[in-house]
């Protein structure tokens, strides 16, 4: 159980701490001036020092070097007693456990650099081991170029050691790579070690710089942890050494371990500039649900979409102009790169109206395959009598071409140049001819249901929501009522639903898929801290609506972290409560 470490801020894998020393230290940082090394046991053995609550003492160990055959690693399993002092224990991937210490070191860290494959393997392996509310150090690999990739990969403390060594080895380090000390007739940087003139800058001073901008480096990938905006800054950070660029790569294929730490929504916009976007949580989260748990309520043809760059979709003017035209006789699909697929019901839900993408007019072959594979996954599963498809010629008809060969569905198109034309509109409106109109009751019950599903799990909407569930209000502000009783809150800004205990209990008491939270016995006033957890569903992520019950109350919030980390954890907040009674 740590005691000097806690986690104040996620972004999926990354964080924002505090290591709890004696002058409080925020995370991710640099550990050179508050480290204390007791030392390796190979060379001698060595006695288990006092400690400092100033200093993060890291205890006597036996490192093990990359690659180490697993017999071997066992054999020298590190033992590290409790102490009372912040403390750090050296591990390895194959010796990563639960030692009781605030922090761990990876041994033999720069040896993983360069190596997408095996650092990714080492980080993920050592991070998924030890207590969510530790700390992950990693010696000697940190430069301004690669600080942002290595916290978006877990890691929360880094020191000096490469940049310095680096800068007296003659090398000046930018954070888009490095330059001889030689061939440089300027110095781009306005630091206290660059303020003299080019001429009397000596290695000392270019190993200064590199440690400075380091620690610039560090605040900008602090602030962006905060604001969730770490992965937009590393997509474009990590194209500045090809083993960065694999290593993102790398990490996304480790689609668990960010998945379970990827917030359900988040308050800023997220940007879509590369193909790699494509592969990030949210996109694929969404493209999963939409395909595996959203299920169609409206019997009506298919019509398909195109995006718009105002969202939602259905406040632009184009959107406005084809709703005219389809007037509620068919149901409504936008296609969009990179979400893939969004029904009406989902326009809302985060990402569908938070992100912004590179317009160019021409889809990129990675575009077209992602987008296609949504769309046929989707239809495979909806089931529709008939599919109209009013999108342009560019990129969307050669989606809709490539899932009619694929899986047999046959389009009926209805633009003849540009979609909001006056012959194209007229066209959308004769493909619905003689088809009635659904009613607004269906269709707000509609979309409840199908958040619902989105948000809590196949079938969700009509297991919690039963037969005689009404909605009020107006869209997209609405309320679920059933005999006379809130059951929950449409959430115009994320497109999620916010549940009033009653809503609670009926999920609790169907047979969807809850996520509960088991607290001890007291009554949660405003949060429940880590330490009142007994138990929690491990499907729970950041910003999940979770059920909290214990023995004295019962209550109804969001989850502020997933939900293995709630029950490791030993501080912080784990759940933002919103309704809680007294049992």
């Amino acid at each position: 159980m740590t005691e000097y470490f806690e986690v104040h801020a996620r972004d999926a894998a990354a964080r924002r701490g505090e290591v709890r020393l004696a002058e409080p230290l925020g995370t991710p940082a640099l550990v050179d001036d508050v480290l204390e090394d007791a030392g390796s046991r190979w060379h001698a053995a060595r006695e288990m020092p006092d400690g400092e609550e100033g200093a993060l003492t890291v205890l006597p160990h036996r490192a093990l070097p990359p690659g180490t055959e697993q017999p071997v690693a066992e054999a020298f399993s590190p033992e590290y007693p409790d102490v009372d002092v912040p403390s750090a224990a050296v591990v390895s991937p194959a010796t990563a456990d639960d030692h009781g210490t605030d922090a761990y070191v990876l041994a033999g860290a720069p040896g993983y650099v360069g190596h997408a494959e095996a650092f990714v393997e080492a980080v993920v392996g050592v991070r998924e081991a030890i207590p969510d509310d530790t700390a992950l150090y990693l010696s000697g690999v940190a430069t301004p170029a690669n600080a942002a990739t290595l916290v978006y990969a877990g890691v929360d403390l880094l020191d000096e050691k490469r940049a310095r060594a680096r800068g007296l080895e003659g090398f000046y380090l930018t954070t888009d790579g490095e330059a001889f000390l030689e061939d440089l007739e300027e110095l781009p940087c306005a630091c206290e070690a660059c303020r003299g003139p080019v001429a009397e800058f000596s290695r000392a001073d270019c190993a200064d710089h590199n440690a400075n901008l380091l620690r610039a480096e560090l605040t900008r990938v602090r602030k962006r942890v905060a604001d969730g905006r770490l992965r937009d800054y590393v997509e474009g950070q990590a194209r500045q050494e090809a083993w960065l660029t694999a290593t993102l790569r790398r990490l996304d294929q480790q689609y668990g371990y960010l998945e379970a730490r990827t917030p359900v929504f988040r308050r800023e916009e997220l940007l879509a500039s590369t193909d790699d976007a494509l592969r990030r949580v949210e996109i694929q989260r969404f493209a999963d649900r939409v395909t595996t748990r959203y299920r169609r309520r409206l019997d009506a043809p298919l019509v398909l979409l195109p995006c718009s760059a105002r969202k939602p979709y259905s406040d632009s003017q184009s959107h406005e102009q084809f709703n005219r035209a389809v007037q509620w006789r068919g149901h409504v699909v936008s296609m969009t790169s990179p979400i893939g697929v969004v029904p009406n019901e989902l326009e809302t839900t985060y990402p569908a109206q938070h992100y912004d993408s590179v317009v160019t007019g021409r889809w990129t072959e990675t575009e077209i395959e992602f987008v296609a594979s949504v769309l046929e996954r989707y239809l495979q599963r909806a089931d529709y009598d008939r599919h109209v498809a009013h999108v342009p010629p560019e990129g969307y008809r050669d989606i809709c071409e490539r899932v009619e060969d694929s899986i047999g569905v046959e389009f009926e198109y209805t633009v003849e140049d540009h979609p909001t034309t006056e012959a194209s509109l007229s066209n959308l409106d004769a493909a619905l001819d003689g088809l009635d109109s659904y009613y607004k009751s269906e269709r707000e019950a509609a979309t409840v249901r199908a958040i619902a599903d989105f948000q809590f799990g196949p079938g969700a909407g009509d297991e919690v929501f039963g037969p005689d569930a009404r909605t009020e209000g107006r869209y997209p502000k609405l309320r679920v009522t059933e005999d006379g009783e809130q059951l929950a809150t449409m959430v115009p800004q994320y497109g999620t639903l916010s549940l009033t205990p009653a809503g609670g209990r009926a999920w609790r008491d169907s047979d969807a898929p809850t996520k509960t939270v088991e607290i001890d016995d007291f009554v949660p006033s405003g949060s429940v801290l880590a330490p009142g957890v007994l138990d929690a569903d491990a499907s729970i992520r950041p910003g999940d609506e979770v059920v909290v019950e214990g023995p004295e109350a019962f209550a109804v919030g969001r989850a502020t972290c997933h939900g293995e980390a709630m029950v490791e954890s030993s501080r912080g907040i784990v759940v933002d409560v919103r309704h809680c009674e007294e049992r």
